[in-house]
């Protein structure tokens, strides 16, 4: 039985499986906050009608679904990062550590 020998991949099927890899990310990733932003304008305008019953000096309680949705976003984009670090791909995993910073930024920003 002739034994198979592990030839290396072209570099255009490399270049080209990692432009796969790195649009189906960012597509998964663009799904993800399309979600979040569902979710969040959803519970806006649930929120929107219940504070005509407090009173003018009451001061509105500390809404943390902003805070809980985007620290969600960031945790799922940064496990995807060090994913996709670990199994080689160094650009596309770069692009995601880079998305998580400024996701983290944005959720930090976002803070009560």
């Amino acid at each position: 039985m002739p034994e198979l020998t592990e030839k290396p991949p072209a570099e255009g099927q490399d270049l080209f499986t990692s432009g796969c890899l790195l649009l189906l990310v960012l597509l998964a990733d663009a799904a993800a906050a399309l979600v979040v932003a569902i979710v969040l304008v959803a519970r806006g305008w649930s929120r929107r009608g219940t504070g005509s019953g407090q009173s003018a000096t009451s001061a509105p309680p500390v809404d943390w679904a902003p805070v809980l949705g985007f620290g969600a976003l960031t945790l799922v984009v940064a496990v995807t990062a060090v994913l996709l670090l670990r199994i080689g791909h160094q650009v596309i995993g770069t692009v995601q550590l880079t998305a998580c910073v400024l996701l983290a930024a944005y959720t930090l920003g976002s803070w009560p």
